[in-house]
């Protein structure tokens, strides 16, 4: 019996030391983020590809197309009925302001001067004889002013006798080169008809429509480049901008002044400007950047401290077709380019330079 018992004792504690060893040796069961860190370090990190921006004050250019237009035109018209006794332009010719395009017959315009005169003469003399008897006592002195208003009268006649002459000069009103003649040398002309239009070359506006969009970015003064389809070039700068938008196109009038002293660029030849819009802060990052967060916000996703993923939203300043101007990021931001869309903020990636030329 002793032996018996010593036996069931030894069996008692060989059984509780062994069931003991699966309890105690077994850890504890971890988080669920505590193993979800744990495989995340054992699983590779994911690979993108960054661009790393420098930012720059960049002027934005803005390109559109129009066409010149000269800064004046006028008509040349006669000012009193008669007969063009002389036509002394022709299509082309340059004109200065002022001068005699055409002369028209008389109409007895002579005549009237001459009748002017000499009534203005005839009131002098009135005049200066009657002032004498005034003096001397032999006629009342109210008769003076009358006198003296009868003279004015006649020298009113006479200036607009000498006026009516000059009607019969048809004369340039501005500048530049006559573009069209609509008559000929003895056609009869009544008040009022055009003799000629002149147009002013110098300077010359470039016309282009700019959207409302755009609209905020021009201002007066800004400087353009204008190319012709003729193939001539020349620098200019903004002189007027509408307020206005054209019920058509929802577009604004934009007017580029450009001097023309020669003459050489025509009315009405299409044009392209090239506007250089107020310099701002900005990045030059390839266009394969661009994504949306999920509340879509327009922006690009860079790789920040510790190799992790941030959304940074952006503006564009300029669109190009391989490259874009962005506002909003930091100088030596590493921007994603590629795999941005398959990572997500607060994600720990590594980063490897992309391989996309500058130009």
């Amino acid at each position: 019996m002793k032996g018996s018992r010593i036996t069931a004792i030894v069996l008692v504690i060989g059984a509780a030391v062994w069931i003991g060893s699966g309890v105690l040796g077994k850890d504890e069961p971890k988080p669920a983020s505590e193993r979800a860190a744990v495989a995340q370090q054992a699983a590779p990190l994911f690979q993108v590809a960054v661009f790393t921006a420098k930012v720059e004050t960049h002027a934005r250019t803005i390109t559109l197309s129009g066409r010149t237009e000269a800064d004046r035109k006028a008509a040349a018209i006669a000012r009193a009925p008669g007969i063009i006794n002389d036509l002394k332009v022709r299509r082309g010719s340059a004109v200065k302001a002022g001068d005699v395009l055409a002369v028209l017959s008389d109409e007895a315009r002579e005549a009237q001067v001459t009748q002017a005169r000499a009534k203005l003469e005839q009131r002098q003399a009135e005049l200066s004889a009657r002032i004498r008897l005034i003096e001397q006592g032999n006629l009342p002195a109210i008769n003076r002013p009358q006198l003296e208003a009868e003279l004015k009268s006649a020298e009113a006649a006479l200036a607009q006798a000498n006026v009516e002459l000059q009607k019969g000069d048809v004369r340039a009103p501005i500048s530049g080169i006559v573009n069209t003649v609509p008559v000929e040398q003895g056609q009869a002309l009544q008040a009022g008809a055009t003799v000629a239009e002149i147009v002013a070359l110098d300077p010359m506006l470039a016309v282009v429509e700019i959207a409302e969009t755009q609209l905020g970015g021009v201002k007066v003064g800004d400087k353009a480049r204008v190319k012709l389809v003729t193939g001539q070039t020349a620098e200019g700068s903004v002189r007027f901008i509408s307020r206005t938008a054209s019920a058509q196109t929802r577009t604004y009038r934009v007017d580029i002044e450009i001097r023309n002293p020669d003459g050489s660029m025509p009315d009405g030849v299409t044009a392209e400007a090239i506007l250089t819009l107020s310099p701002q802060k900005a990045a030059r990052v390839p266009r394969s950047a661009l994504t949306f967060a999920g509340d879509g916000r327009l922006g690009v996703r860079v790789v920040a401290e510790s190799d992790k993923v941030a959304f940074v939203p952006v503006g564009i300043a300029e669109d190009g077709a391989q490259f874009l101007w962005l506002t909003g990021l930091s100088d030596g931001a590493r921007v994603i380019v590629q795999g941005q869309d398959f990572v997500k903020e607060g994600q720990q990636v590594k980063p490897v330079p992309a391989d996309i030329p500058l130009g």
